[in-house]
């Protein structure tokens, strides 16, 4: 195949787009959609090395395996290399974990399940981890991998022209299923190849299919491909399903690129963004753990300095990784000596020895130590705390061995809280029940309709009520994102009020919980929502680490933020009217000062992230319901 200057072009669009994406999202909302133009181009060009080795007779698996590796591993590796030497003096043990981990899956090619498993691609802790970025090289070598193996072994019953039907009937099996998907599994349809493959074998119709056009109808396909690409960047933004039938636009318009095949147009073959596609690859890898750094340590106009290290460091490693001659291997039998597969394997191992070891904690002074050992969950987290509906009757959790007079109803926020308060219980020898279902909104009121979560809440609520055994319950929620969603991208404004029929919806749900609760239990005990933090606790030790500030005492957030991010159900709560035996626990009073609220106090860290708090965070939550409590009982006439 002749070099297409149009597909490089294509290249340098979608790197840009990315790079602009992750430097300044405001600018480019959509520009995280140059990954799905990426996709659509490895397809094309995979598609067309397949068949035309299949055609001719020439296709050899291994050397296309060991192509895709001498192409990928070897920058790869090296900025896995270098991101552990940086994280052994300047990450902490959690944060270094968490590196080695997907460092080995990056090299291994499995780190999109990790993400998917751990939490969403736009997520707040996105910006904590270093190889974010590698989930879509993931999805890529496994579809080098799977798509030639099917093609390889459906060859010797399919004609090649059933074959390339077969790709057409793919494509469009994946695309109705990721569309599907996409609203049902968002986080696993972001990440996985199950949800992405239609946009890589759809390069391959192109590429099986597309016939050549005139030079006039050219043109015009190819200005109508690159409008679609722009329009796909400036339309979308993380809120939609992705990669639903949205994607259409960015992946639609690189197949018309790909299809009028131009090789003369400015926009596409200029000297800038030659160069720019020759290196996009390289500018790809490196360009997320800078603007990872820039987020970390909180540089202004980080852009400024971040996009242009990220394209000389792009060129860098292109100039002398990339560009070098690696070995090429003729027969499987020598598989062994594939240079690339060593230092992935290499690179792999040392990953795993520093997950297996904790991030290597042992390299820190035994004060910090103690910090990190304290941001701990509760044992029983997974054990207890639902993500998926099951009847509560059968999946509360008790502690003690003891009728539970004291029950916990909440989302993920009234987990260690549960845990904490179960281990004073212990000492009155009384036994206490935990209701929690991640993300689950009070929802009482609702109609339950196809709503897992409105089915779970009212079932549990129902389950506290009608055992007379349970005396005191807590009701633990994260308020506000409830309420308005998460709080980083307008950190420190509150959230736009945008649907506030919603809203009422919950507070009015909340309000019913509350004093029908309070007519059949002898306390109601509700908590105040806890402080959530300006950034993840890790990765403000790792910041006040390399700062080499006192860890001791580490600012989480301002007081003045509190009120504000809080101020609508802070203000529900003060006027509403419920019964004397609703309790309020100011959580403010435990984790914030006069004008700051903190992530660490007296070398312990409070939080699990930037809103959970850890076992320790809720231990002093739980002294406050305990004193409350024992306050109450005083005042009871004999």
């Amino acid at each position: 195949m002749n070099f297409r200057y149009d597909i490089n072009g294509l290249r340098a669009i979608a790197v840009i787009a990315v790079v602009i994406f992750h430097f300044a999202p405001a600018l480019l909302p959509g520009g995280f959609a140059g990954v799905d133009v990426f996709f659509v181009i490895s397809g094309f060009l995979m598609t067309s090395i397949i068949f035309r080795g299949m055609e001719k007779d020439t296709f050899s698996l291994t050397k296309f395996y060991i192509a895709r590796a001498n192409r990928i591993i070897p920058a790869l590796a090296l900025l896995c290399a270098v991101l552990m030497i940086f994280g052994w003096f300047y990450l902490l043990p959690t944060a270094y974990t968490a590196l080695g981990k997907h460092a080995a899956g990056s090299v291994t090619f499995i780190s999109n399940f990790m993400y998917w498993l751990e939490s969403g691609y736009f997520d707040s802790s996105s910006h904590s981890k270093w190889l974010l970025h590698t989930w879509s090289l993931a999805v890529e070598w496994q579809f080098y991998i799977f798509y030639p193996l099917i093609l390889l072994a459906l060859k010797p019953i399919l004609s090649f022209e059933r074959l390339k039907q077969l790709v057409v009937l793919l494509t469009l099996v994946f695309f109705i299923f990721s569309v599907y998907s996409s609203y049902q599994w968002p986080n696993a349809s972001y990440f996985l190849i199950s949800a992405r493959a239609w946009e890589l074998t759809i390069g391959g119709v192109v590429a099986l299919y597309a016939k050549p056009l005139s030079h006039s109808s050219a043109r015009w396909v190819n200005y109508a491909g690159l409008i679609c690409i722009a329009m796909g960047y400036a339309i979308v933004d993380s809120k939609m399903a992705w990669p639903g039938y949205a994607a259409l636009l960015p992946v639609g318009g690189t197949m018309l690129v790909i299809w009028a095949n131009v090789q003369s147009t400015f926009l596409t073959n200029n000297r800038i963004f030659q160069a720019v596609g020759r290196w996009s690859y390289s500018i790809y890898l490196w360009h997320w753990p800078i603007a990872v750094f820039g987020y970390q340590y909180e540089i202004s106009h980080w852009w400024t300095i971040g996009i242009p290290l990220s394209i000389l460091l792009g060129w860098l490693s292109f100039r002398y990784i990339e560009q070098f001659d690696w070995p090429s291997i003729r027969q499987f039998k020598h598989l062994w000596k594939a240079k690339p597969l060593w230092i992935a394997a290499s690179l792999s191992a040392v990953g795993i020895v520093v997950l297996a070891q904790n991030g290597l904690i042992s390299r820190f002074d035994p004060a910090t130590i103690e910090t990190i050992k304290t941001a701990q969950h509760s044992p029983y987290r997974d054990q207890c705390h639902l993500h998926e509906y099951k009847p509560p009757a059968n999946s509360a959790c008790d502690f003690v061995d003891k009728k539970a007079k004291w029950a916990v109803l909440g989302d993920s926020h009234s987990v260690e809280l549960s845990y904490a308060l179960a281990q004073r219980l212990k000492k009155h020898n009384e036994g206490l029940r935990q209701y929690s279902f991640s993300g689950c909104p009070p929802s009482l009121l609702q109609e339950i309709g196809m709503s897992k979560c409105t089915r779970w809440y009212q079932e549990a609520f129902a389950d506290i009520q009608n055992d007379t055994n349970i005396e005191h319950v807590v009701m633990s929620h994260r308020f506000s994102w409830t309420l308005f969603g998460d709080h980083t991208e307008t950190y420190p404004d509150v959230p736009p009020q945008e649907n506030m029929e919603r809203v009422n919806r919950i507070l009015n749900s909340l309000d019913a919980a509350i004093i029908q609760l309070a007519k059949k239990k002898e306390t109601v005990y509700v908590m105040l929502p806890v402080p959530e933090i300006r950034k993840e606790l890790r990765t403000l030790l790792t910041q006040a680490h390399a700062d080499s500030a006192d860890m001791t005492q580490v600012k989480g957030t301002d007081t003045e933020y509190y009120e504000r991010r809080n101020q609508v159900i802070l203000e529900h709560f003060k006027n509403a009217e419920y019964p004397d035996n609703v309790v309020f626990i100011n959580s403010r009073d435990a984790f914030c000062g006069r004008k700051a609220c903190y992530a660490v106090d007296a070398g312990k860290s409070l939080y699990l992230d930037d809103n959970h708090p850890s076992v320790h965070g809720a231990s002093i939550l739980a002294d406050m319901i305990m004193q409350k409590h024992l306050a109450l009982l005083a005042l009871k006439p004999l």
